[in-house]
């Protein structure tokens, strides 16, 4: 059964037909023919033996008079699966007969280890003739880190963040998606973070977990309100106070050092204080200060 991760990088193709010819061309380098539209086309390829073949999408390419240019069948390959190597050259020569123009196989491959098995030749018989799909796996998959190129390319930042999430540049190829997903509606957005967080190993959430947990410790709202929900709100208020407590704790000390005494009022007034930078503030003042009026100004 397709999972939440498949039917989401497949809805990815369906929403925006565009996105998979201008992968081949600036991905792949493939001479893609010029076409004035593309579209989703019925996926089932039925034939006259009782076998259902069914690809994840089918694109049509189009020029500006109609006529077929080049069509793509897009499969969404999450594991190793020996009869995808049977199928696929079916899906090729199905469409091929079918729309009587090119055709090749597009693979999402998330996984580095699929998408070097997805990406071998396929031998149709004693090497007259192969079937060579085009796989986007981590290897041809940018590592995108800058938010404003993940905001241009959102959908290419998704796929850079499920691709290496894990990697050693993980975190800020997951940043950057994130930001992006800011620019889209929140339904989208919501389908995408779930495939990027699911494909994240613990370490990497974790990483995350703490990074959202310090923007908003520090106010600083960079990612979509729904990631900012990501970490539990009695744990992050429980982080927060256990800061400002630091921070009061240090004032106090402080003074006392400087031997300036507190009245009820500005004892009050510094464990009233929510902000960590007014404390900070304050903490500063303390060096040179010859009354708690100069601290708490």
């Amino acid at each position: 059964m397709p999972t939440l991760e498949h039917n989401a990088l497949v809805e990815m193709f369906r929403e925006d037909p565009e996105l998979a010819p201008r992968l081949l061309a600036t991905l792949f380098h493939v001479a893609v023919p010029p076409h004035a539209s593309v579209t989703v086309v019925e996926s089932s390829l039925d034939q006259l033996i009782p076998v259902e073949f069914r690809a994840d999408l089918v694109l049509e390419l189009r020029d500006a008079s109609g006529a077929l240019v080049l069509a793509i069948v897009l499969e969404v390959q999450r594991d190793v699966d020996p009869d995808k190597k049977f199928s696929w050259p079916t899906y090729v020569t199905v469409v091929r007969a079918r729309k009587r123009c090119g055709t090749v196989v597009l693979v999402v491959a998330p996984d580095a280890g699929v998408a070097v098995w997805a990406a071998e030749n396929i031998d149709l018989g004693l090497g007259l003739g192969n079937v060579e799909p085009l796989v986007l796996g981590p290897a041809v998959v940018p590592e995108i880190t800058d938010p404003a190129e993940a905001e241009q390319e959102t959908e290419l930042a998704v796929l850079s963040a499920v691709a290496h999430g894990n990697g050693p540049n993980g975190l800020t190829v997951v940043q950057a998606a994130l930001v992006a997903l800011g620019r889209l509606d929140q339904e989208h957005a919501l389908v995408y973070f779930q495939l990027i967080w699911n494909g994240l190993r613990d370490p990497m959430r974790q990483s995350l977990e703490a990074l959202v947990m310090e923007r908003q410790i520090e106010g600083e709202a960079t990612f979509p309100p729904f990631v900012q929900k990501l970490i539990d709100r009695g744990k992050l208020e429980g982080i927060r106070e256990g800061e400002l407590k630091g921070k009061r704790d240090t004032l106090l000390r402080l003074l006392a050092r400087a031997g300036l005494v507190l009245t009820d009022d500005e004892s009050a007034r510094i464990e009233a204080c929510t902000d960590v930078a007014t404390l900070d503030r304050w903490i500063d003042n303390v060096l040179g200060a010859k009354t708690v009026t100069d601290v708490l100004s």
